[in-house]
């Protein structure tokens, strides 16, 4: 099932998936977070453009301050001795949001937004995991997140992020079945469940990180202008970065590393840094995690940080990108500078993104992928390997490229990577590409 690109080409839309009837799941034991202790406002019908499968709506922000960043980037372009192009690997998925592997581990697997887990081992996608009875699909809602345990060969374990049909978030754990390319349904545990005062801004990424621990992103609880003052609070578990610990050994839900910042300050122990608006997707490169963050209505952001500057703020709703959104003048002294930032003039919202490290795209190395959903252009940018982080100051950013034209990945979802570290991009229209090198 595979077809070249051009890159300037538009995608059709394709017919839905499987339509097997989904088993039950059945779970035990998990923990249920409220996001905060006090009581929310009902939740805004109109959902900002961050979903990455519904057409994007506007909502009414603040008017645009104009405190100037600290120390803007320096961008430097070049000319890169490669040029890159689409192969289509498979097609025929409902809403594709997600493509990953396990660990050293030659299959794909897609996560379809309604709620399927598809494995592409041989000519044709086949199901790994069927938990529709359980999803709540539509808009911004659905199975969203996948990650494989770094042992997943020893011990088949697997953690899916998806928004159950009450609306809350779930992190549940599964293992594999005697069939290594089916999921067993019945080993459905839930990890952790977090409410949400709204549908939109569900965040859905979860990956393990370099540390062991899982990693999970989630947006600041939805309607618009951080409605529900979640943003700057370090004692809810939305709007922030969470890290726990989860696998064999642990014998509760999850627990949480010792060294996670805010418990001891009275936050939550969750989490690891607040201040995010909607992180979409986010990526660990050695001991850098940069964070694709959906801005409001009219600016973009990528963070770069080190995984050493635990208890980070990165500013919304105080900052939208680098600008003052809901303060004015606003500090910049405690929060994490965007790396990088576009206007809506560009696109409309930020798809996330991954740092190559694969062997057949030349030259790119160490490149930052990302797109947008709206306008259907792919670019990467190239962050100082020496660059400070964590400072006051945003770090240079080198190498900046668009790769292809607007409109040519309309409804960009996601990006992912396999087990060799080849770069693949995913569009809501049911198509899954891998990018090679002309």
């Amino acid at each position: 099932m595979r077809r070249i690109v051009p890159i300037v080409a538009a995608l059709a839309v394709v017919g839905a998936a499987c339509d097997a009837a989904a088993p039950s799941v059945e779970r035990g034991g998990g923990v249920t977070v409220p996001p905060t202790a006090t009581t929310v406002p009902a939740p805004q019908t109109t959902a900002p453009p961050d979903a990455p499968a519904t057409a994007p709506a506007r909502t009414t922000a603040p008017p645009l301050q104009t405190t100037a960043p600290p120390d803007a980037p320096t961008t430097v372009t070049s000319t890169l001795p490669v040029e890159l192009r689409l192969e289509e690997v498979a097609s025929g998925f409902d809403q594709p949001v997600f493509l990953t592997s396990p660990p050293r581990d030659g299959r794909r697997f897609v996560v379809d937004q309604p709620g399927l887990v598809w494995v592409l081992a041989g000519a044709d996608p086949e199901v790994f995991l069927d938990i529709r009875s359980d999803v709540g699909f539509g808009g911004e809602r659905g199975l969203l997140g996948l990650a494989f345990h770094p042992e997943y060969a020893a011990n088949g374990l697997f953690y899916v992020n998806y928004t159950a049909r009450s609306g809350a978030t779930r992190i549940v754990e599964f293992t594999v079945s005697d069939d290594p390319d089916r999921a067993n349904a019945d080993s459905a545990r839930l990890v952790l469940e977090i409410d949400q005062p709204a549908p939109n801004h569900n965040g859905g990424m979860v990956a393990f990180g370099p540390d062991g621990n899982l990693w999970i992103g989630m947006g600041d609880g939805g309607a618009a202008n951080d409605r529900f003052d979640n943003g700057q609070r370090p004692d809810t578990l939305l709007g922030a970065m969470l890290r726990i610990t989860v696998g064999p050994g642990v014998t509760a839900p999850y627990a949480t590393p010792a060294d996670n910042p805010f418990a001891a300050t009275g936050g939550a122990p969750e989490v690891w840094a607040i201040g995010l608006r909607n992180p979409w997707r986010f990526d660990f490169d050695g001991d850098r995690l940069y964070i694709a963050d959906v801005g409001q209505q009219r600016v973009e952001e990528i963070d770069v940080v080190s995984l050493d500057d635990a208890r980070r703020n990165f500013g919304w709703p105080l900052l939208e990108g680098n600008t003052c959104f809901s303060v004015n003048p606003c500090e910049f002294d405690d929060l994490v500078p965007a790396a990088l930032t576009y206007g809506h003039g560009e696109g409309c919202s930020i798809t996330g993104g991954v740092v190559y490290r694969g062997e057949a795209l030349p030259g790119l190395d160490g490149h930052y992928f990302y797109g947008d959903y709206c306008a259907g252009w792919i670019r990467s940018v190239l962050v100082a390997p020496d660059a400070e982080l964590g400072g006051p100051a945003r770090p240079a950013v080198a190498a900046a490229r668009e790769w292809f034209a607007p409109g040519t990945v309309p409804n960009l979802t996601s990006f992912g990577v396999d087990a060799a570290g080849e770069l693949y991009v995913l569009s809501a229209s049911g198509s899954v590409f891998r990018v090679v090198a002309l």
